[in-house]
């Protein structure tokens, strides 16, 4: 999983100790954890695809939430980011080379699905299973409990503009 996952869901949760009221550029929100701007905007460009924020362009524009964070899950982000497809493709490798077939000789001497993919499969499931079921205003709750002045020293930061 890139780093633009990471980012992303940062900077969900800095959107929302923003103010609904207040759109912040990529360029601040980047500021805010010295990233690179231009990154962290393909990254918020593919939140805004997704519906999790909106863009408004112009000198005031910048992004905001376009959804409470209790209805923004992390796999939301992750899809947003990283897309929908498996992180684990199985290639049926054991169909290649001197091993192929099982020593049949045949490549139908694994008529069964790969026990590896099947593991992995049933790996990928549950993780996005518990990313699903976990909400980014959970986050938020654990962030101000860890740091309960983080939400108005970003606030007072880009009141400084």
């Amino acid at each position: 999983m890139s780093e633009g996952v990471e980012w992303a869901l940062h900077s969900c949760v800095n959107l929302a100790w923003s103010g609904p009221d207040r759109a912040v550029s990529a360029a601040r929100l980047a500021a805010w954890h010295d990233l690179p701007a231009a990154y962290l905007n393909k990254q918020l460009q593919a939140l805004a695809r997704a519906g999790i924020v909106t863009s408004t362009p112009g000198p005031r524009g910048g992004f905001r939430l376009a959804r409470p964070l209790d209805a923004i899950s992390l796999m939301d982000v992750v899809v947003a980011v990283e897309g929908a497809e498996d992180a684990f493709r199985c290639t049926e490798i054991r169909q290649q080379g001197p091993g192929a077939g099982a020593g049949t000789g045949a490549a139908s001497g694994y008529p069964a699905d790969c026990a590896i993919a099947h593991a992995m499969t049933r790996a990928e499931l549950a993780w996005r299973r518990a990313l699903a079921a976990q909400n980014l205003d959970e986050i938020r709750q654990q962030a101000e409990r860890q740091a309960p002045e983080a939400p108005e020293r970003l606030r007072a930061w880009l009141a400084k503009r």
